[in-house]
């Protein structure tokens, strides 16, 4: 029943199958960040930006007086434009995203929420950069910077390297992953985590609070209907994809399948109150309902709420009932 086997489809179709996925996003999405910045030109920003020789004419208000006294030249702090932001994606691409039982594998879904959020952020001169985590280091997992540049183009050849990077056995260290969005430390921009979560919070619970002191951080969870509610089709072999274990298991157990969702739900109720604590929105897209829709409300909902000077809110996951 599962879909347990790795994306393999040739560069060509890929490319096709990326550049329709991106036209989707773009004509559902388009509009939706008017109105984002204040004005239409960058005003003189509030982040502390490089010094420079002064000038007359300068705003003497922004005198860099420690570089003046060790110069003995007189020097004013430049400002960054507050338009001009940095978006960083942290997309965890362990072996348990090769799964689905709906419409797409997690994967597919990552990739697709990497594009939504790309195009969100990819705008106005905006860069984005992303790292990627592929598995476990000791079976031949990585981790991967691509540096944050601006423009369509740039943007199209960091979703190319998302899609086209392999996941390897074993999971992730999403602690280690999300930390390297600090390092080295930028000014304030955006943060965007996406993954199953499936490691236990509290590896990487503390990097998430970290990260959220400075950055705007969203967490974007991936799952599949199957990782909720066990369906009663008999016995099944299961394989878990990060350790290569198998599980034979009677699903026509109504104790094992309540068990199983008890369980399910606690862990889910769990991944939400240690995102929400730590200060980060929650994003929950699923592989068997629209996805794109569940980003537009999301991205309508915060920005009425900024509008409204409410603080960000860290929407509750959808009951089950309401999910079908």
């Amino acid at each position: 029943m599962a879909r347990t086997a790795a994306v393999t489809a040739p560069a060509d179709r890929s490319e096709a199958v990326l550049s329709r996925l991106y036209l989707t996003v773009t004509r559902r999405l388009d509009g939706l960040l008017q109105g984002d910045y204040v004005g239409l030109l960058p005003g003189p920003g509030s982040e502390a930006g490089e010094s420079t020789e002064y000038r007359p004419g300068d705003d003497v208000r922004r005198m860099d007086w420690p570089v003046t006294a060790r110069t003995t030249v007189a020097h004013v702090r430049r400002t960054v434009a507050d338009r001009e932001l940095e978006a960083w994606i942290a997309v965890d691409l362990s072996a348990s995203l090769d799964f689905g039982t709906a419409r797409c594998l997690k994967r597919d879904l990552v990739v697709a929420a990497a594009a939504a959020m790309v195009h969100l952020s990819a705008r106005g001169g905006n860069r984005v950069g992303a790292v990627l985590g592929t598995g476990a280091p000791a079976q031949g997992g990585s981790t991967r910077r691509l540096p944050a540049r601006t423009g369509r183009k740039e943007a199209h050849g960091l979703l190319r390297a998302i899609a086209g990077t392999p996941s390897r056995p074993g999971r992730s260290d999403l602690g280690a992953l999300i930390d390297m969005l600090n390092r080295p430390p930028r000014r304030r921009g955006v943060a965007v985590v996406i993954s199953d979560f499936m490691a236990p919070p509290h590896q990487w619970g503390r990097a998430v609070r970290k990260l959220a002191v400075r950055h705007d951080v969203l967490a974007v969870e991936v799952l599949d209907p199957v990782e909720l509610a066990l369906p009663d089709i008999g016995v099944v072999e299961l394989t878990d994809p990060e350790t290569g274990m198998l599980h034979e298991v009677q699903t026509a157990d109504p104790r094992l399948r309540r068990r199983y969702a008890e369980a399910a739900a606690a862990q889910r109720a769990e991944i939400a109150q240690t995102l929400r604590g730590a200060g980060a929105a929650h994003l929950r897209l699923r592989t068997d309902s629209d996805w794109l829709l569940d980003i537009v409300r999301f991205v309508a909902g915060q920005r009425h709420a900024r509008t409204r000077g409410i603080a960000r809110p860290a929407p509750a996951p959808r009951p089950e009932s309401e999910a079908r």
